[in-house]
């Protein structure tokens, strides 16, 4: 009979199943991730050769007129080298990790998920999927709700693919359009990615979108010479002034 339990186990039936609990499923990009990885043996002893964590976010590839949604590997983590589980034994095992800075928000269509995964030989390696709630930094919270304040609407927000990122195979666009205010009539758009640098601090990139007016800005918008590039550094001690820093800079690009 043991030996048809391990044959069963090897094709995953009567096999150890895991299951990842974590502290808290909403996040900061830069917290901590704390939890227990519990691990249920099966009906025969079986020895897991490493437990490891890997952190996944969903983005969107566009080719060919079509859009198709990929997953990207933001970070992975070994929390164990060897244990043996015992039948129908259970093991708790902690593990605590830094959400990577640069993990993208949860908004829009946007997911991010933790990935827990056994590494049994000669078995089909239980798996565990825990999605996660990742919240803006305070610095990203204050320009999101400052281009608010100055009267524009999120339209989209969305991860995708971008070649031209330090690390990751994506860029988080949010893309805001001029509903009322002093800007509503000059822009079409404002686009804002953001870099963060720390929990404190981050760079952001916006595009800023002019309206055309004329046969001029026509030929211009063609040409996509409509459109600005600026990048700043921001921190948390921009926060007080940030619709006004943020308006006059807009603004100047009008």
């Amino acid at each position: 009979m043991s030996l048809f339990h391990k044959m069963l186990a090897s094709i995953g039936i009567g096999a150890a199943k895991v299951d990842t609990k974590l502290l808290s499923e909403r996040l900061m990009a830069g917290d901590e991730v704390e939890g227990v990885i519990e691990i249920t043996g099966g009906h025969v002893a079986q020895v897991v050769d490493h437990i490891y964590l890997s952190l996944y976010a969903t983005y969107t590839v566009e080719a060919n007129d079509r859009k198709t949604t990929s997953h990207a590997l933001i970070g992975k983590w070994k929390v164990i080298e060897q244990l043996t589980i015992g039948a129908n034994e259970k093991q708790s095992v902690p593990f605590r990790f830094m959400l990577p800075i640069d993990t993208p928000i949860s908004v829009g269509q946007t997911k991010v998920w933790l990935h827990t995964g056994l590494d049994i030989k000669q078995a089909v390696d239980p798996t565990d999927n825990d999605y996660i709630r990742v919240e803006p930094i305070p610095i990203m919270m204050a320009l999101l709700s400052s281009m608010e304040t100055l009267g524009f609407r999120l339209r989209e927000a969305e991860c995708k693919k971008a070649s031209w990122h330090h690390r990751l195979p994506f860029v988080q666009e949010f893309e805001y359009v001029p509903k009322s205010g002093s800007f509503r009539g000059k822009l079409d758009e404002v686009e804002v990615i953001f870099f963060p640098l720390s929990k404190t601090e981050v760079d952001v990139l916006l595009q800023i979108d002019r309206r055309a007016r004329g046969i001029g800005s026509l030929f211009a918008e063609a040409l996509d010479l409509d459109e600005s590039y600026v990048r700043i550094r921001l921190t948390n001690t921009d926060i007080p002034q940030l619709p006004q820093k943020l308006s006059q800079l807009i603004q100047y690009h009008c």
